[in-house]
């Protein structure tokens, strides 16, 4: 997903495997990129009283439903509970699996190839209900800070027992949520020479740590104290089953634009690129249709990077590999390899750059710019509880070993 910043607030979150759009289109809180703006009336909130045991006042912080606190649950017997008030200051944002009213943001699980979590019942989502939350300056310079587990209806956060939980220096108390909220800065900025940064662990305080050995492990990772929990253009964040990425205003600003993108599209047809065999003219399809399959689309050889018109010789008989899988062999240069449809990247939060799309992403086939393709190239984003690899900004298919993607190659028309 991925996230987006207006100008004079927070950011826009913009979904990874999106492409532009969730696939079955966006509505209300459920949608691909969502705009974080300076709110009518603050709704921020700060720690403020600590109870260090089960007293009254305790008890009727976590029962009084207009009021915020965590609650670190040590033993049976043993209940921190940390008071939050109003902060005139901020403004609070909430991401989660939740449909309930505090979230603002739903997420969903995701799976390579642009289909939500859904659509596969045999999987349970990894995301946590109420998975982080977001504060936001409200006066310049506006930063937005995020921070692990959101509030739920009754504005409690609660941390049993099995969560990784101990008590700071200062004599406040810290935790981890079960699967752990990920973020990743980028170096340089996010632009055309931007590189990979380390992932890093949030706590419900905000704090940075050292991933754990697995997402749910008991044992915390060492704090970074060098590092911060405040966002940054190009940053990314990743919830155990969805990644957002974070843009700011200014950055958006630089972005290309869905105008911006049609008019390369445009550009790229006027070229008239022929298939080098049936020297049929090709068309990359409008964005409205980038997911439906025409008879001028291009397809290639990932291998090579040889742009045709479709067609259904030259592959390798396989009965054990489905049709689509099966490699084709390059009849202008005989390398074998995946064989795809192109399609145009659509959501423009993705480019570190403005420039023409000439290369593809490896084995899915969406293209983009050089510079964005190299870059997502070098990503490496977690997957499952411990192993990250590198995958499409668009549909999230993880990226070939080899190579993450390929220089295509159109021939011109002849006459």
């Amino acid at each position: 997903m991925q996230l987006n910043i207006k100008q004079f607030c927070s950011s826009l979150s913009s979904v990874f495997r999106c492409n532009g759009s969730l696939p079955y289109g966006d509505k209300g809180r459920r949608k691909s990129r969502f705009a974080l703006c300076r709110r009518n009336k603050a709704n921020g909130v700060k720690p403020s009283t600590v109870h260090m045991s089960c007293t009254p006042q305790a008890a009727k912080a976590v029962s009084n439903k207009e009021q915020h606190s965590i609650s670190y649950t040590l033993s049976r017997a043993q209940t921190v509970v940390v008071e939050y008030t109003h902060d005139s200051n901020t403004d609070m944002f909430q991401i989660g699996r939740s449909t309930e009213s505090p979230i603002d943001f739903v997420v969903t699980d995701t799976v390579p190839g642009g289909q939500n979590q859904a659509d596969s019942q045999t999987l349970q989502s990894t995301i946590s209900r109420f998975a982080c939350r977001i504060i936001c300056q409200r006066n310049p310079p506006y930063s937005a800070r995020i921070y692990a587990a959101g509030f739920d209806t009754s504005k409690n956060i609660f941390l049993g027992e099995k969560a990784a939980k101990w008590r700071m220096q200062d004599g406040q108390m810290d935790a981890l949520t079960t699967n752990g909220v990920l973020v990743m800065h980028p170096r340089h900025g996010f632009c055309q020479d931007s590189k990979p940064g380390q992932w890093r662990e949030i706590s419900v305080c905000g704090n940075v740590f050292t991933l754990r050995e697995t997402r749910s492990a008991q044992q915390r990772g060492n704090m970074v104290e060098s590092e911060s929990n405040e966002l940054v253009d190009g940053s990314l964040i990743d919830l155990c089953g969805a990644t957002l990425l974070w843009r700011t205003a200014e950055g958006l600003s630089l972005t290309p634009t869905v105008k911006h993108l049609e008019a390369l599209r445009q550009e790229l047809n006027a070229g008239r690129p022929q298939c080098p065999v049936g020297f049929n003219t090709l068309a990359f399809p409008s964005l409205r249709r980038k997911d439906v399959l025409d008879e001028k689309q291009p397809w290639a050889y990932l291998r090579c990077g040889h742009v045709h018109g479709y067609h259904g010789w030259g592959g390798r008989c396989d009965p054990e590999v489905e049709a689509e899988c099966q490699e084709r062999e390059c009849p202008m240069c005989r390398a074998r390899g995946p064989y795809v449809p192109l399609w145009l990247g659509c959501e423009p939060g993705f480019y570190v750059d403005a420039e023409s799309p000439t290369h593809a992403f490896v084995p899915c086939g969406h293209v983009c710019s050089e510079k964005t393709t190299v870059y997502w190239s070098q990503i490496p984003l977690p997957h499952g509880t411990h192993a990250f690899h590198a995958a499409c900004p668009f549909c999230i298919q993880p990226l070939s070993r080899e190579t993450g993607c390929v220089k295509l190659i159109f021939q011109s028309p002849l006459d």
